[in-house]
């Protein structure tokens, strides 16, 4: 089954909303597929889900862009000082993110009846769950250590740390990228205004490799092939999804930014930990 207009303008609405704050884009959306009937893991949604990743991440260039104008990209040693951190938390996402997969492919899914790619964990709420429940400690022992940061600039070792804890968000839908990235620049005394933007830089640079990945995994699918028409079938609804998924962003943005400011940060971890119980509800009832 395939989802309808509506459906995607929905799912795009959530993800927007959701993944540019630090509670789980990918969890609720997850969740929304699941009571409209769909299968998270299926390789069509989660393509569907790349392309409303991209939407979000159009908007955080947009709405980050004068703000990266006047930090990262002020002067030719500022602009070096970030390639080389941002290049060095991407690697270290992209290591640890690699390791965790073969990790849980062969080692924990080897010998599963359904499949032994970690993306079939997807759908899982049980998983999902758990890791809304880790993600939200995390925000609340962030906000309540890591709320006088002092230091106004990520440094290589900074950015290496917090480039990890993004890599270890990668397999797992309900950890939240931002959350993590965002809470331990925190209790690394980063200050909130330059973690957040360093948070998102790192996001604009990840996503074009998770899209391609996505797009791969679509073509070999025995779900699609590699004809054009059939691919089109299946980025047509996700450019719809994007713009949906763009204006949305947009605003939740606006919203970070303002509870960051104001010390907010730590009410997204209690609405991860109240997230999680509903999600640990849906999934003892069979969802």
């Amino acid at each position: 089954m395939e989802p309808t207009l509506l459906q995607i303008l929905l799912l795009g609405l959530i993800q927007g909303a959701a993944e540019l704050l630090p509670v789980s884009s990918s969890a609720h959306v997850i969740v929304a597929e699941k009571l409209m009937g769909f299968d998270p893991s299926s390789p069509s949604m989660t393509f569907l889900l790349v392309m409303l990743h991209t939407g979000t991440m159009i908007a955080v260039i947009t709405y980050f862009w004068k703000a990266w104008s006047r930090t990262f990209f002020s002067s030719a040693a500022s602009l070096k000082s970030t390639i080389v951190n941002v290049g060095a938390a991407t690697a270290a996402t992209i290591v640890i993110g690699l390791a965790l997969k073969t990790l849980i492919e062969k080692l924990l899914l080897h010998g599963s009846h359904q499949a032994t790619e970690v993306e079939h964990l997807f759908g899982n709420l049980h998983v999902i769950a758990s890791a809304l429940l880790a993600a939200g400690v995390l925000i609340l022992v962030a906000g309540s250590l890591g709320s006088r940061g002092a230091i106004p600039s990520v440094g290589l070792p900074s950015a290496i740390w917090i480039g990890l804890s993004q890599g270890i968000c990668m397999p797992f839908r309900g950890l939240s990228r931002s959350g993590a990235t965002i809470s331990v620049g925190m209790l690394l005394g980063i200050t909130r205004l330059r973690v957040e933007e360093f948070s998102f830089a790192l996001a604009v640079v990840i996503t074009p490799g998770v899209v391609a990945l996505e797009l791969k995994r679509l073509l070999k699918s025995h779900e699609a092939s590699a004809s054009p028409h059939q691919l089109l079938d299946q980025v047509g609804p996700g450019l719809i999804g994007m713009v949906a998924a763009f204006f949305a962003g947009l605003l939740a943005l606006r919203l970070l930014s303002s509870w960051l400011e104001k010390g907010h940060w730590a009410w997204f971890g209690y609405y991860c930990l109240a997230f999680s119980g509903v999600v640990f509800f849906l999934a003892s009832m069979g969802l």
